[in-house]
């Protein structure tokens, strides 16, 4: 797999704004206080999806040929790279599948079927999902697009970053969550093209370290995925947004589920939007950073606010914030 490049980002960019607005980059008082810095969020929940994905959805699915576009296109996910693709099928007439854990996020899974994708809910976890929808793809010929083992998915992901720098250049650090890394690749790309002393910070749960792991060991490592945060878990490390992340990425994070939760609470009541637990996991890593992050400028990659009513009262009423 090739990696893309700045280049590649523009491209991106050039090829969903016909179909995608830019989403708001907005500064909260209430966020500097408590982090002690110059605090942006980046609004990806405010995508129609609801999360970033669907930037690299458009950007895939918009190119596929014309056999890849009668055979289909299956994807594995707990809920926003598949809404991303159900989304991108729908808008260019792609017949979609997408495989799930069979406790997927209810919220997610109605958006995907709403969108008129087939949903196949089997499995534990997110690995599982990923191993079927394989299975799949062999069996039927549809064409699989991987999570994060696409090029044109990181290109399209990556103009989150190209947005915030185009709106504020000045911006010294981003903060990005990292499930299996594709974000996080496309941060890097276009932060260190525009202004290599641009940190990129990327933030996992400590109960789902794949991609943690791999990224300090220099080698793709596994490891048990036990995280709540639906949209940071997998047990797997992805090779291509690796390789990236090895060689751009300034740091790397782990938080806890609880310190994930308290920052998604505070984040829902000074920012009065929408937020799930990957959504608020770049505010976790800032609070944990907060003594070098103090006085700098950071933009916090929202990822997603797809958060289910039963998951927002647990929230709302269980220990971590009552």
């Amino acid at each position: 797999m090739q990696e893309p490049n700045f280049a590649d980002v523009l491209d991106a960019a050039r090829q969903i704004r016909p179909h995608l607005q830019p989403t708001p980059l907005r500064r909260y008082a209430a966020l500097d206080r408590v982090v002690g810095a110059e605090v942006h969020v980046k609004h990806e929940n405010h995508n129609p999806t609801g999360a970033f994905k669907v930037r690299g959805g458009i950007n895939l699915v918009s190119r596929l040929d014309d056999d890849e576009r009668r055979r289909g296109v299956i994807a594995a996910s707990t809920g926003n790279h598949g809404q991303a693709v159900a989304y991108a099928a729908k808008l260019f007439g792609v017949s979609a599948v997408i495989c799930a854990p069979q406790a997927a996020n209810p919220v997610k899974v109605e958006s995907m079927q709403d969108l008129g994708a087939e949903v196949v809910l089997a499995g534990e976890r997110y690995d599982d999902a990923r191993a079927n929808a394989e299975k799949l793809a062999r069996e039927h010929g549809y064409r699989y697009i991987h999570s994060g083992d696409e090029p044109l998915l990181i290109a399209g992901v990556g103009t989150h970053t190209l947005e915030v720098l185009q709106e504020l250049p000045h911006i010294d650090t981003v903060i990005v969550p990292i499930g299996g890394g594709s974000g996080a690749a496309g941060a890097c790309i276009v932060a260190k093209a525009v202004n290599p002393d641009i940190q990129v910070i990327g933030v996992q749960s400590n109960q789902a370290q794949a991609a943690y792991l791999s990224w300090k060991s220099g080698k793709l490592q596994e490891s048990p995925n036990r995280t709540r945060a639906e949209g940071l878990s997998t047990a797997t490390p992805f090779e291509l947004p690796q390789r990236i992340m090895r060689r751009l990425l300034d740091d790397f994070v782990l938080v806890s589920d609880d310190e994930i939760d308290a920052a998604t609470a505070l984040m829902i009541e000074k920012t009065r939007t929408m937020v799930e637990a990957a959504g608020a996991a770049a505010l976790a890593a800032a609070l944990k950073l907060r003594d070098r992050m103090r006085g700098r400028t950071i933009a916090l990659i929202c990822s997603g606010g797809n958060i289910s009513p039963a998951q927002l009262k647990a929230l709302l009423t269980g220990p971590v914030i009552g």
